[in-house]
């Protein structure tokens, strides 16, 4: 074989391949999801192996522990009791809630790490829902808005650094932009939820909050979250979405699930000029973990080589469970 061309060349030993490497991962890129609970005691999430619901004092210890593995980032979100959850989710704005007295307590504790919240009623509803639910079943657009609102000011006067619309109403992003700024927290960003998908990736992540639809005796419930999450079948309509939230005000926009949706992520990355963030879902993370659990994979090498698809695919931004774990892991290597 006469071959002038030889790939392989740039592949012959370690320090040629990471030389010639297109995209590496590192701490920085990550946002580390944590679940805060209202009790006096960590308690672990059974289908999400190795992950918590944090009490507020073992949560700062853990955020201490992320900074220092070079983790910038964190998203919260509560566990709320189910005495606090109502129709209206209006606990999500108490100024004296779960997440304000979270965030409160992190900025003094760990001034340095930028936080996420999230801003949704589901944790906070005994529906079960993202939005409000009318007698009919239809999740209301506009009137959930006018919570969002009260939820995202309460976030950001606790001190939050980024909100996370993840509720999929339409012009809630624009309705939140502006109740910022015309409150004073013009410099609070808003990474969206831009591209949600009505997906079945998510169940281990309701069982951690609770969050899932419920019955309700007194009016019909929506068994599903399709009538606001977009549909898995379609692409075109992630352009739609990134078009508004963009024009909108948001600063940065996500991709949920990472997964299954790389082709999204791929797509508004070359579309957009925004930072294009991927979550990598509960779903995903339990998938790995039980796989590695029966021995059936390499736990390490698997996370790290998902991860590293997210960065190839166009994510500036990694919201992923497996944060310290692979943080730890790139620190080793």
């Amino acid at each position: 074989m006469n071959s002038i061309i030889r790939p392989r060349r740039l592949r012959r030993t370690e320090a040629i391949r990471q030389m010639v490497s297109e995209n590496k991962l590192s701490p920085e890129d990550f946002i580390y999801p944590i679940f805060v609970h209202d009790k006096d005691f960590k308690e672990e999430i059974s289908a999400m192996p190795g992950i918590f619901r944090w009490d507020i004092k073992g949560l700062i210890e853990e955020v201490k522990r992320a900074w220092e593995l070079g983790i910038r980032c964190i998203v919260l979100f509560p566990k709320v009791d189910d005495n606090l959850k109502t129709e209206d989710g209006a606990e999500c704005f108490n100024e004296a809630g779960l997440i304000p007295r979270v965030i409160r307590k992190l900025k003094k504790e760990v001034p340095q790490m930028a936080i996420m919240t999230d801003v949704a009623l589901d944790p906070y509803s005994c529906d079960g829902h993202d939005g409000l639910v009318d007698q009919d079943g239809n999740i209301l657009n506009d009137e959930t808005i006018a919570i969002l609102e009260k939820q995202a000011l309460t976030q950001a006067d606790a001190g939050a650094d980024f909100i996370g619309p993840s509720d999929m109403m339409d012009g809630r992003v624009g309705a939140i932009r502006k109740s910022l700024d015309k409150n004073g927290f013009i410099d609070v960003g808003i990474i969206s939820y831009t591209a949600k998908y009505s997906s079945a990736y998510y169940g281990p992540f309701r069982s951690a909050l609770d969050s899932a639809p419920r019955l309700n005796a007194n009016k019909l419930i929506p068994k599903n979250k399709s009538s606001y999450q977009m549909d898995p079948a379609n692409a075109k309509e992630a352009y739609l979405e990134s078009s508004l939230d963009q024009f909108e005000g948001a600063d940065i926009l996500m991709v949920k699930p990472g997964l299954s949706y790389l082709d999204i992520i791929y797509r508004l990355n070359n579309f957009s000029n925004k930072p294009i963030a991927a979550y990598n879902v509960s779903g995903e993370f339990s998938m790995i973990k039980a796989a590695s659990m029966k021995g059936w994979i390499n736990e390490k090498d698997v996370v790290l080589e998902t991860l590293l698809s997210f960065k190839r695919a166009g994510a500036k931004l990694i919201l992923s469970y497996h944060a310290c774990d692979a943080a730890n892991w790139l620190k080793e290597n």
